[in-house]
C-alpha cells in the first residue's frame, strides 16, 4: 500500500508542471538559475512586432521576468509581480514580462486579466539560456545581472522587497 501511494504521489508530482506536449514548452521547475546574460543580449520586442530599445533603461533596474500564456505557476506569481511594480512605482525600476508566445496570445492573456505590465515578446526563450519558467532577471542600474531565478516565488513578500531595494541602491 504505501509503494502504491509513493507511485501515485510520484506521477502526481511529475505531472503537476506547465508542460505542454502540443506547444513543446519548457517544463517549470525550480532548477539552477541560468547562467548569466548581459542585459545588452535581451532582444525583445513590444506586441506590435517594435524592438524594445534597452538603451532607454539605462541607469535604470530592470526585472525582467519570463513566463508563458499557458503556465500556471507563472500566472500564479503574478499578482504578486504587480502588488512589487505597484510598490516601486516612483522608484527607478522596470518591468517587463517576457515571452516566446505568440503576440495574439499575450494580447488575448492581457485583455482578460487587469495587470498593467509592460508584455514583450522574445523570439527564443532558448536564446537567453532559459531552461525553464518562470524565471526570473534583475539587472541593476550598471546593466549587470544582480540576481537570476527560476521558480515562481511570492515578488511581494518582505524579503523580495528587500532583495529590490539592495539592488536599486546599488552604485
Amino acid at each position: 500500500m504505501k509503494t502504491i501511494r509513493t507511485v501515485a504521489l510520484f506521477l502526481l508530482v511529475a505531472t503537476a508542471g506547465c508542460g505542454e506536449a502540443a506547444k513543446e514548452k519548457p517544463d517549470v521547475t525550480n532548477t539552477a538559475a541560468p547562467a548569466k546574460v548581459d542585459i545588452s543580449k535581451l532582444q525583445l520586442t513590444d506586441l506590435d512586432n517594435n524592438v524594445v530599445d534597452m538603451e532607454q533603461y539605462k541607469g535604470k533596474t530592470v526585472f525582467v521576468n519570463f513566463w508563458a500564456t499557458w503556465c500556471k505557476p507563472c500566472i500564479a506569481e503574478m499578482p504578486s509581480i504587480q502588488k512589487l511594480q505597484n510598490r516601486f512605482k516612483d522608484d527607478t525600476i522596470v518591468f517587463l514580462l517576457a515571452t516566446d508566445d505568440d503576440a495574439t496570445e499575450i494580447k488575448d492573456f492581457k485583455n482578460a486579466h487587469d495587470y498593467t505590465f509592460n508584455y514583450a515578446r522574445l523570439e527564443s526563450l532558448a536564446s537567453m539560456n532559459i531552461q525553464a519558467i518562470p524565471t526570473t532577471f534583475i539587472y541593476a542600474a550598471d546593466g549587470s545581472l544582480a540576481f537570476s531565478e527560476t521558480g515562481s516565488r511570492n515578488w511581494a513578500d518582505s524579503a523580495s522587497i528587500q532583495m529590490i531595494l539592495k539592488i536599486i541602491n546599488q552604485k
